[in-house]
């Protein structure tokens, strides 16, 4: 556990008993979010490779524009 968790686990560990539950609850579900997020992009990283590369063949055909152009 890093020097810098440990603090913070200390100041919640000072909290009542119902703050501590409330961080560790955005805590784990941060956690879970952040897994989904992952199994998301596992998922699909050929399909968004195949997105990449479709997109770089259109910039070198130069069917693209500079995104200041178009802002």
């Amino acid at each position: 556990m890093t020097t810098l968790l440990e603090k913070a686990l200390e100041k919640v560990g000072a909290l009542p008993q119902a703050e501590q539950d409330a961080i560790a609850a955005e805590i784990l579900a941060s956690l879970a979010d952040e897994a989904a997020w992952k199994q998301r992009f596992a998922s699909s990283r050929d399909q968004l490779r195949q997105l990449a590369s479709e997109a770089l063949e259109e910039d070198r055909r130069g069917e693209t524009r500079p995104l200041d152009e178009l802002l």
